[in-house]
């Protein structure tokens, strides 16, 4: 009787204590399995005075050696034989820094880039992008750059070029040359002025997409992907015909 009397106490103090407790864990765990997730940091790079003196104190005879390992694909010069991996010659070190930064960061995920990032200390960063960006841009014809492509045709060169000066108003799409420059190139922005179409298009794509996301405040996102499939390749063109080395605009007849 008393053993009875003794298990039914523990069973009312269980049902009043306990069981609330478990309905309130279990409904903040479906609260919280059905909120969103925070939001995605794109890059850890904070342009700050201290980082741009850190990425801009690169010794570039010890980035030259560094480069050794990086010369199997993007060239002797800096230049590379395929099309689709992008040329760093006269890269501006500002960009190369950061995008180096976020391969090693995940930021920008590479099966390539960031494992030969990741081990790279800042220094070893800054190093490689003070070397390429002092790499000339000058033809070689001994060397088997892909860049530049064969001459595009005069529509699409017009249109690519109207996107570079102009911009779409009704688009509300800006002037490419605002960020990148009238010859495709400008402090702290990705050079484009020699840079190769398949790598050019594929970027384009991916940030259309979503797939590469390490673009801070999210310009090139919201760029790309008001760009049509179109006016993709009219872009990549234009840049890896080596149309942007020479006044912003330009239309060469095929």
């Amino acid at each position: 009787m008393a053993y009875s009397r003794q298990a039914h106490y523990i069973r009312t103090a269980f049902a009043a204590f306990a069981l609330p407790a478990l309905f309130s864990v279990f409904f903040s765990l479906s609260s919280s399995s059905n909120s969103q997730p925070p939001p995605r940091i794109p890059s850890n790079v904070a342009w700050t005075p201290a980082t741009i003196k850190e990425a801009s104190q690169g010794d570039a005879l010890r980035g030259l050696l560094i480069a050794k390992r990086c010369e199997h694909c993007h060239g002797s010069e800096a230049f590379s034989a395929s099309p689709d991996i992008p040329n760093l010659a006269a890269m501006d070190r500002l960009s190369l820094w950061k995008q180096m930064m976020d391969f090693a960061s995940r930021k920008r995920n590479s099966a390539i880039m960031s494992p030969i990032a990741a081990p790279l200390s800042h220094a070893d960063i800054a190093d490689l992008a003070a070397y390429y960006s002092l790499m000339p841009t000058s033809a070689d014809p001994f060397d088997k750059r892909a860049f530049p492509r064969l001459p595009i045709p005069a529509a699409q060169s017009a249109r690519a070029a109207q996107l570079i000066v102009l911009g779409d108003a009704q688009r509300g799409l800006p002037p490419c040359q605002s960020c990148h420059g009238p010859v495709g190139f400008k402090n702290g922005a990705p050079s484009l002025s020699v840079q190769n179409e398949d790598y050019l298009f594929n970027q384009l794509r991916d940030f259309s997409t979503g797939a590469r996301s390490n673009d801070i405040n999210m310009p090139m996102r919201t760029v790309a992907a008001l760009l049509t499939e179109e006016d993709r390749h009219a872009l990549a063109a234009y840049y890896g015909s080596g149309l942007g080395q020479l006044p912003a605009g330009t239309v060469l007849a095929k």
